[in-house]
């Protein structure tokens, strides 16, 4: 399903991210970008992965414009950006709604597709 597909992972250098990236290169994949505001984390997976396949880009699913270049030509999103400690979430909702709810929406505007398959 993935053999010679561009995947995009946001939220990709998380303990999820990583786990699902060391799944996917097993799939032999044609590129996996992963996508995340962490520079230091994209650094650490990098140098822990060493693949030629994998392209670090750094943004945020919150900027539109980011999201839509790292998009270009992807074949497959898996949206794993998110805040997901509850009690963070709790003490700073607007952050948690700007990237949870509003983030998801710029990924996905208007909500149909096929399930983790990019629409156009």
């Amino acid at each position: 399903m993935f053999e010679n597909k561009t995947i995009l992972v946001t939220g990709g250098t998380g303990s999820w991210g990583n786990e699902l990236t060391k799944q996917l290169l097993e799939r032999k994949p044609k590129e996996i970008r992963i996508f995340s505001r962490g520079e230091f984390n994209q650094v650490n997976m990098q140098r822990r992965f060493l693949s030629p396949k994998l392209t670090f880009v750094i943004g945020d699913v919150r900027d539109f414009e980011a999201l839509e270049t790292a998009m270009q030509g992807v074949d497959y999103v898996f949206h794993l950006a998110a805040l997901k400690h509850v009690p963070v979430c709790e003490d700073q909702p607007w952050e948690a709604i700007k990237t949870n709810i509003n983030g998801t929406e710029k990924r996905h505007p208007g909500g149909h597709s096929q399930p983790g398959k990019k629409s156009d």
